[in-house]
């Protein structure tokens, strides 16, 4: 299969180097010169959950122009950077060609389908993902570093079994991720951003770990709040969840992973721009689709948003 991996961040690099050892020809494509550059002259070092090793076949690229169409494109960017993402990809894509984002928060199926056009060929090939227990970092330009990959699910936005899911997931499974095929991948999409809006803006807020926010007296509350605006959001949607008690949820949730500290913290002490708009932002937008409001999310989000600013 000819795959192109649009955004060589940390996961997209994890992506395109197992996807490569699993026999298919893989195109990396990002606008970060170092990065792109490293991996054409040594190749991509990879190591972590998967082995030390250094894959040196991924074909890298500055733009999208250069790759042809590809069978399955995925966009592997940041949340803000999807739609953009999207956009860059009229080259890599015909009326056969599979897009996949795998995504934290809300609304990446929709700003790619915004993004690529009605009209487009590919408008009804979207596919979501929705990755757990997997995280990864870049140590320097061509090396990456990736944790536990404990499960990637994945399903047709517009929802319902397919073949072509099932065979795309059969495609990760082979090159040694843990992927499965979902007919309602939108639930699991809202039931990781509900466990996300808990964590996210507070933790980054706050300035503390899962489980220091959990026991935290003070701020603990404030993230449970932001957990049931996100949840009574998701109800009045009638998205189908397997729980109907948020506050236990997110905390079996936290309790298992207490030191960790979420991305948009992380991006917070390294002074990068967060999901934030994707997180805690969505919960007030989608709220106000069903006439709700979200104040917790609210205040939170323009706490996060204030503090970007003045990121340079």
């Amino acid at each position: 299969m000819k795959i192109a991996v649009v955004g060589a961040g940390a996961m997209g690099s994890v992506y395109a180097a197992l996807l490569k050892e699993g026999g298919h020809e893989v195109h990396l494509v990002d606008v970060w010169r170092e990065h792109i550059e490293a991996i054409k002259q040594n190749g991509l070092r990879i190591e972590g959950a998967s082995g030390n090793r250094t894959v040196s076949s991924i074909v890298a690229h500055h733009c999208a122009e250069t790759v042809g169409v590809c069978e399955l494109v995925i966009i592997a960017t940041k949340a803000s950077a999807v739609a953009a993402a999207a956009a860059s990809t009229a080259s890599l894509i015909d009326q056969h060609s599979l897009i996949l984002t795998i995504q934290n928060g809300l609304g990446a199926g929709e700003r790619i389908l915004e993004a690529v056009g009605e009209n487009s060929e590919a408008k009804n090939n979207i596919i979501l993902g929705v990755a757990g227990g997997f995280g990864a970092s870049i140590k320097k330009p061509g090396h990456v570093h990736h944790n536990g990959m404990q499960l990637i699910r994945v399903g047709e936005m517009l929802g319902g079994a397919s073949e072509r899911v099932e065979n795309l997931a059969a495609v990760w499974r082979e090159a040694g991720f843990n992927v499965r095929a979902f007919q309602d991948i939108n639930q699991l999409i809202w039931e990781k951003f509900i466990c996300n809006v808990t964590y996210s803006a507070p933790c980054t807020v706050f300035e503390k770990t899962l489980g220091g926010l959990m026991a935290d007296a003070h701020a603990w509350p404030i993230a449970l709040g932001c957990a049931r605006e996100a949840y009574t959001a998701a109800i009045t949607h009638k998205i189908h969840l397997d729980f109907n008690d948020p506050d236990q949820y997110v905390f079996e949730f936290g309790q298992n992973m207490p030191d960790a500290r979420p991305s948009m913290y992380l991006d917070h002490l390294e002074e990068r721009r967060s999901e934030i708009d994707a997180i805690n932002g969505m919960v007030p937008i989608v709220s106000r689709q069903v006439g709700l409001e979200a104040p917790l999310n609210e205040a939170l989000t323009a706490i996060v948003r204030s503090r970007e600013a003045s990121f340079s």
